[in-house]
C-alpha cells in the first residue's frame, strides 16, 4: 500500500500489513447483532496474545481487554469499537468478500475493530503511561443497541472508566483527516408506527365505509408540517416516513393502513415536542376523516453528544497524528445515529470521525459495494495511541 506523507505512529506503519490481514479476515466473516461469536473469538485470541486481561460475554458477544500502564495508577479510560455487520448482500467481488451470504461489513466496523486491535497490540508492547485502558469491543451497534446492553450489564461497574472514546470512519473526508467538536455529533434515533383504523367496504362504494388509505395519505402529508411549523428553524429535526402499506386486493377498501418511519433530533426538548406533535397530528387527522390512529413511538438511541474537556483531549491527539490543519474542528453533525451515545450518557467522552476517502461507489456507508479504506488504518491506530498518551500522560 502507499502510505501518505504525514505523521502516523512508526510502529503502526511497520505493522500495517498485519493489520490489513486482520481487517480482511474480519471483513470476510461478518456477523450481525449479538451473533458475533467468531468475531469475538478472533478478537479474544489476539488480545490475549498481547498479554492483556480479557473478559468476554458482556452483552452476549462483547469483549473488553484491559491494559495497565507501567507508570502506576491514574485515570481509567475506555476505547470502543463496534463489531457487528449488516444484513446486506455484498457485491464487491473482492478476494476477501463476505463468506456469509446476505451479511457484510457495509459500515466499516471491520476497520474499527482492526484499528483498536492494532492500538492494543502496540500499547501492550510498551505501556508508557499512568493509569488503565479498557479496549471495548461492542456488539450490535446497528439497530439493536449493544452499547445500551453493555452499560445495563455493568460494563462501567466491572471496568469503571472515568471517560470513554469512540471513532467512526467517514466517507467524503480525505484519508489523513479527522473531525471532532464538543456538542452533538450524531442525532437521536426514534421510530414510529401509525396504524390508521377505518371501516372496510367495497371500493366501488366508499361512502359506506371509512377509508384508512385516504386517511393515512393525509396523515403522511400532515407529518411534514411538524418540523416546518413546530420546530424552531434554528434547531434540527427530521421526520422520515419509510413504509406505508395496507390492503390486499384491487376492489376492497381495507380496515387498516400502516405508516412507519424514523425521527432524528439533537435536542431533547425538540425530541419531546416532535413526539407529542406526531402523536396528536396522526390522531386528529385520522379522526377528521372518520378513522382512528394508534401510534407506537419508540426512542431507540439518544443523541451522541461530546463533552467539552474530552473533545479537547481528542482534538490534541488527532492533531498530533494528522496535523492541526487536517482536523475539522467544526464538522456539520450527522442526522445518522450511533449507540455509543449510551456510553456517553453514562460517562463523559468524545466520538470522532476519521477520513475514509471519496464517496465513490465503494465508499458509501451501508452500500452493498462498500469496502473500508485500508489506507486509513495507520491513522486510526495512531490516533488511539496518541489519545491514550494524551489522556494518561500524568503519573
Amino acid at each position: 500500500m502507499t502510505v501518505p506523507s504525514c505523521s502516523p505512529h512508526p510502529r503502526a506503519t511497520e505493522l500495517v500489513d498485519e493489520f490489513i490481514t486482520w481487517r480482511h479476515h474480519l471483513h470476510a466473516h461478518p456477523e450481525t447483532a449479538f451473533e458475533e461469536h467468531l468475531t469475538s473469538a478472533f478478537l479474544s485470541e489476539k488480545l490475549s496474545s498481547f498479554g492483556l486481561d480479557v473478559k468476554t460475554g458482556i452483552a452476549k458477544t462483547g469483549v473488553v481487554a484491559t491494559l495497565h500502564g507501567k507508570k502506576g495508577p491514574g485515570k481509567r479510560i475506555g476505547l470502543r469499537a463496534d463489531m457487528d455487520a449488516l444484513d446486506v448482500h455484498e457485491t464487491t467481488n473482492l478476494p476477501y468478500a463476505s463468506k456469509h451470504p446476505g451479511k457484510m461489513h457495509a459500515c466499516g466496523h471491520d476497520g474499527h475493530m482492526t484499528m483498536l486491535l492494532g492500538a492494543a497490540k502496540i500499547l501492550a508492547e510498551n505501556p508508557d503511561f499512568a493509569g488503565t485502558v479498557d479496549f471495548i469491543f461492542q456488539p450490535a451497534e446497528e439497530n439493536e443497541g449493544g452499547g445500551r446492553e453493555m452499560v445495563k450489564e455493568g460494563l462501567f461497574d466491572s471496568h469503571p472508566a472515568d471517560t470513554v472514546y469512540g471513532m467512526h470512519n467517514w466517507p467524503g473526508h480525505d484519508v489523513g483527516t479527522m473531525a471532532v467538536k464538543a456538542g452533538p455529533m450524531m442525532a437521536s434515533y426514534d421510530v414510529f408506527e401509525i396504524v390508521v383504523e377505518g371501516k372496510g367496504c367495497h371500493a366501488a362504494m366508499p361512502h359506506l365505509g371509512h377509508d384508512p388509505i385516504t386517511a393515512a395519505g393525509q396523515v403522511l402529508l400532515a407529518l411534514q408540517t411538524i418540523v416546518a411549523r413546530n420546530v424552531n428553524p434554528l434547531k434540527s429535526a427530521v421526520i422520515s416516513p419509510t413504509q406505508i402499506f395496507g390492503g390486499d386486493t384491487w376492489n376492497v377498501i381495507p380496515d387498516i393502513a400502516t405508516i412507519r418511519g424514523t425521527v432524528r433530533t439533537f435536542d431533547p426538548a425538540v425530541q419531546d415536542a416532535v413526539e407529542s406533535r406526531l402523536i396528536e397530528t396522526a390522531q386528529y387527522t385520522a379522526q377528521a376523516l372518520g378513522c382512528k390512529a394508534r401510534v407506537d413511538y419508540q426512542r431507540r438511541y439518544p443523541a451522541t453528544i461530546n463533552s467539552p474537556a474530552e473533545s479537547q483531549i481528542a482534538l490534541a491527539a488527532a492533531s498530533k497524528v494528522v496535523g492541526t490543519d487536517q482536523v475539522d474542528t467544526n464538522p456539520e453533525p450527522s442526522m445518522a445515529s450511533e449507540d455509543f451515545a449510551f456510553m456517553l450518557n453514562a460517562k463523559p467522552g468524545c466520538y470522532i470521525w476519521i477520513g475514509n476517502g471519496p464517496t465513490d461507489g465503494n465508499r458509501l456507508l451501508h452500500n452493498a459495494a462498500y469496502d473500508f479504506n485500508d489506507d486509513a488504518i495507520i491513522y486510526g491506530v495512531s490516533y488511539w495511541i496518541a489519545l491514550v498518551n494524551e489522556a494518561l500522560s500524568q503519573a
